[in-house]
C-alpha cells in the first residue's frame, strides 16, 4: 500500500479558497439582508413581510457560521504556522482528520447556501 503525502502548504492553499468563498457569501449577505431591508419598507402585507422576515433570520444565521468557520480555518491556519516554525511540512494525523471534517462541513454548508439563495430569489422574484 502506498502512503500519500500531504504538505502543509496543500491545506493552506484549500484554507484560502475556503476563507474567500466565505467572505464572498459574507458580502453576498449583506447585500440580501439590505435588499430585504428595501422590501419590508415597501410592502405591508403580512405574508410577504413574514417570509421577509424568515429569510433575515436566516441570513443571520449564515452570517455567524460564516463567522465561527472563519475562526476555525484560522485555528487551523495557525496549526500549520507552528508546524512551519519547527520545519515540519507534513501534518498529523488528528490535524488532517479535523481538515476533513472542516472540508466536509463546507461541503454541506455550500449546499445550504446555495439553496438559501434560490430560496430568496423565488420569493422575492414572486414581488418585483
Amino acid at each position: 500500500m502506498k502512503t500519500a503525502v500531504i504538505y502543509n502548504s496543500d491545506l493552506h492553499f484549500e484554507h484560502l479558497l475556503w476563507k474567500n468563498e466565505l467572505l464572498f457569501w459574507n458580502d453576498e449577505i449583506k447585500t440580501f439582508q439590505n435588499r430585504i431591508d428595501e422590501l419590508e419598507d415597501r410592502w405591508t402585507d403580512k405574508n410577504i413581510l413574514k417570509g421577509l422576515g424568515e429569510f433575515k433570520n436566516s441570513f443571520v444565521i449564515h452570517k455567524r457560521h460564516v463567522k465561527d468557520y472563519l475562526e476555525e480555518i484560522n485555528g487551523h491556519e495557525m496549526n500549520i504556522a507552528k508546524h512551519y516554525e519547527i520545519h515540519v511540512n507534513v501534518i498529523d494525523i488528528p490535524d488532517l482528520k479535523r481538515h476533513e471534517e472542516i472540508k466536509a462541513i463546507m461541503e454541506t454548508e455550500r449546499g445550504l447556501y446555495h439553496e438559501l439563495k434560490d430560496e430568496f430569489f423565488k420569493f422575492i422574484s414572486k414581488y418585483m
